[in-house]
């Protein structure tokens, strides 16, 4: 009864009831995590300039908006759950992180900014891991502004736009990753702060 309690709660509707762990919104993070390894194999099948390359990068932008979706639904729907505000940071870590990895992979992106961010992402993911128990910290302002620059910068260089518009286009990924990378380190830090504000 009492393992079976959290499933019987909304899925859909709106309410003041607790909501299930199988609500809408978590089941579009667990999708959102389960296509993540179909990107990570377009994205690798045929690295030029291309059809796959392409369908890769439409995936991933895919993936990243419906972030958005996911928690605009969660909000409106009052179906905001402690599980919902670990999954979905967990989906965005391992979609950009995914990204990321594929790009260094490629040769298109310096493996140093890589294992920066991925010690960032992987970090801050298993810190809400250990303390879930003790206190859920949501992704706050700065946490979703570093999303949504990822979620613009990421799909630019996974196109490949540099490569359809030459020099121009290059410039373009420098700036937008440039500025993902330092929100990134950035909400990082600020993270950090938070947390331990919240332990005090």
């Amino acid at each position: 009864m009492g393992i079976l309690s959290p499933l019987r709660g909304r899925v859909w509707a709106r309410g003041e009831t607790p909501a299930s762990v199988l609500s809408v919104p978590n089941l579009i993070s667990f999708v959102r995590i389960l296509l993540t390894p179909g990107f990570v194999w377009l994205a690798l099948a045929n690295p030029e300039p291309g059809a796959l390359r392409t369908a890769a990068a439409l995936l991933f932008a895919v993936l990243i908006a419906t972030d958005f979706v996911d928690g605009w639904i969660a909000r409106g729907r009052n179906l905001v759950t402690d599980l919902g505000k670990l999954v979905d940071p967990i989906a965005d870590k391992a979609i950009t992180g995914s990204a990321f990895v594929v790009l260094s992979i490629l040769g298109e992106l310096d493996w140093w900014i890589t294992v920066v961010v991925l010690v960032r992402e992987v970090g801050i993911t298993v810190y809400r891991l250990v303390v879930a128990t003790d206190v859920v910290i949501a992704a706050d302002w700065a946490g979703k502004a570093k999303t949504m620059a990822q979620g613009i910068a990421l799909p630019l260089a996974l196109i490949p736009f540099q490569a359809w518009v030459g020099e121009w286009g290059t410039w373009v990924c420098v700036v937008t990753m440039t500025i993902a990378v330092a929100l990134t380190i950035y909400s990082g830090v600020e993270f950090v702060v938070q947390a331990v504000r919240s332990r005090r």
